[in-house]
């Protein structure tokens, strides 16, 4: 069976054939839209939530370089944040989901902000995408949640040429708790990684770690529960330079290098 070809900003000749295992199956979870943006409101909104999602377009704008015309990868992009802000930079983006109602509704925001994005459904344990097809691969909140992070990290090196940019709750960091009591309550999939086993994932890819970013000491909930960008500022700063931030931040950012 061969890969759909509905691709607009990327050459079709980048798709590869894949098994049937790999194709579309339509799904649509009761409430999935609902839950998806009330996730986006609690990381995203108020005076902290405006300070992730600032950091986290500084992030990836440091760790990318140049952006202009690169061909860059959204690897499970839901609402589209990361998508529309490279493209919005004059990438040249593809973006992927499992579901369709998110990638809906990232092509209506993307619409509203007048920024061209090829949304395509997609599976990121099986990218339809020929090796090494874009300069960039982002993949951020995915490994978190994903039936196999290391196939997902797998694939998007196989298809990167250049750099992989993604993130992982780390488990030296207050989220390694967190994981510890939705798994007691049977609170959902909420993976903490170490370092050791995302370097020797990457290895096996032929990629290397070309440099780090680590968010938070304290867990988010704590900032969001005062509320105050000042305080959130000075303490972590406080933590930096105590080398803490360095130890036990979290999410940690990754941007890895192709090494051969």
């Amino acid at each position: 069976m061969k890969a759909r070809r509905n691709c607009t900003t990327v050459s079709c000749e980048n798709h590869r054939h894949v098994s049937s295992r790999a194709q579309r199956k339509p799904h649509t979870a009761p409430g999935e839209l609902e839950k998806a943006r009330a996730f986006e409101e609690r990381r995203f909104s108020g005076p902290i939530g405006q300070m992730v999602a600032a950091e986290q377009k500084r992030v990836l704008a440091n760790m990318i370089g140049r952006i202009h015309e690169r061909t860059v990868l959204d690897v499970g992009t839901g609402f589209g944040r990361t998508a529309i802000t490279l493209a919005g930079g004059a990438a040249v983006v593809t973006a992927i989901d499992s579901s369709d109602l998110l990638l809906n509704e990232a092509r209506r925001r993307a619409i509203e902000q007048v920024v061209k994005v090829n949304f395509l459904h997609g599976d990121a344990h099986a990218l339809e995408f020929k090796a090494r097809s874009f300069d960039v691969v982002v993949c951020m909140g995915v490994l978190l949640t994903t039936r196999d992070w290391r196939q997902c990290l797998a694939e998007a090196c196989r298809v990167a040429d250049r750099l992989v940019i993604f993130d992982y709750p780390s488990a030296t960091s207050a989220a390694f708790i967190h994981a510890g009591l939705r798994r007691l309550f049977g609170g959902g999939q909420y993976r903490v990684l170490t370092r050791g086993a995302v370097e020797k994932a990457l290895e096996r890819s032929h990629f290397r770690i070309r440099s780090v970013h680590r968010q938070y000491v304290l867990p988010m909930w704590f900032h969001r529960a005062i509320g105050s960008r000042r305080f959130t500022s000075w303490i972590e700063d406080v933590f930096d330079r105590i080398g803490l931030l360095k130890l036990l931040g979290s999410p940690v950012t990754i941007c890895a290098e192709r090494a051969l």
